[in-house]
């Protein structure tokens, strides 16, 4: 049996063995899946323990009615929670001192999306060995906010620290941002908040 086939082999002393995969570089296996029980398959524990959970903001509540004291709510739109100053907000791209975009087409914050809302496409720099986006578009509709893409740019040419939350929109096309768009967004510490930007400060936004 080959060292693949061994590590993929089932593990002893587990409910019905356990199945497992191999680790590549490793000696060891990581079981991915457990026999199930009567209660894991009906789900009757999780289900409860989620009903504790409504019924305990229920009563909650019900009790600072009784007393006369009112329930905790925030009257959106005309207040607005504090945001962290760590909130990821729409993305931006950022310039060179020459107004171009800083990034280099590596492909890197595309690969590392999970929701694929990224694309590009890439082109020659004038005067530089270097790529440029000759297309940098964002579907905002389909991104997750997870900050990947941030993390993954080796030239911090991408930022999500606008502050914007994407507008609703019926359509697919008001929630594509092309590369223009990106470059013409400010971010916090370039003290231009956009008009329309939840801020950590409560700023009072006129819809």
């Amino acid at each position: 049996m080959s060292q693949h086939a061994s590590a993929a082999a089932t593990i002893p002393g587990t409910p019905g063995g356990g199945s497992a995969v191999p680790v590549h570089g490793a000696r060891d296996v990581k079981r991915v899946s457990h026999e199930m029980t009567v209660s894991d398959r009906i789900y009757l524990v999780e289900t409860l323990r989620g009903l504790g959970v409504t019924f305990r903001h229920f009563f909650a509540n019900l009790g600072r009615l009784l007393v006369g004291r009112p329930i905790e709510t925030v009257p959106y739109p005309d207040a607005r929670r504090a945001y962290p100053v760590r909130f990821r907000a729409m993305h931006r791209l950022l310039k060179r001192d020459d107004g171009t975009p800083r990034c280099v087409a590596c492909y890197l914050c595309a690969t590392a999306c999970p929701a694929h809302c990224i694309r590009i496409v890439a082109a020659e720099r004038t005067g530089s060995t270097e790529k440029t986006p000759a297309v940098f578009e964002i579907d905002e509709l389909r991104c997750v906010d997870c900050g990947l893409c941030v993390e993954a740019c080796p030239c911090d040419a991408i930022r999500m620290d606008t502050g914007i939350h994407p507008a609703p929109a019926t359509a697919r096309a008001p929630t594509l941002f092309s590369r223009d768009q990106l470059l013409a967004l400010s971010g916090r510490e370039d003290g231009a908040v956009p008009a329309s930007a939840r801020t950590a400060e409560r700023q009072s936004v006129t819809p």
